[in-house]
């Protein structure tokens, strides 16, 4: 992977300095770019009335994952 294609995987400074400040658009900005690795991390296996199992997203964890990210959001400090 080239550096180039590393930089655009990243968030630019400015929308987290607006998510910081409790911009609506830039918190939801950042909740889009990091929504694949809190389902990933919401994943669990649930099994169904035949008892086969099935990779289901979480929801209750997923939105307490993205309520810590958003509460962690207002309280960064950027220097």
């Amino acid at each position: 992977m080239t550096s180039q294609s590393k930089n655009n995987r990243l968030l630019p400074l400015t929308v987290i300095e607006a998510a910081a400040g409790g911009d609506v658009e830039a918190i939801n900005a950042v909740l889009k770019h990091y929504a694949g690795y809190i389902a990933r991390l919401s994943m669990r296996e649930l099994y169904d009335e035949y008892g086969n199992p099935h990779l289901c997203v979480y929801e209750v964890l997923r939105r307490r994952l993205e309520t810590k990210l958003i509460t962690k959001l207002l309280t960064f400090r950027v220097r």
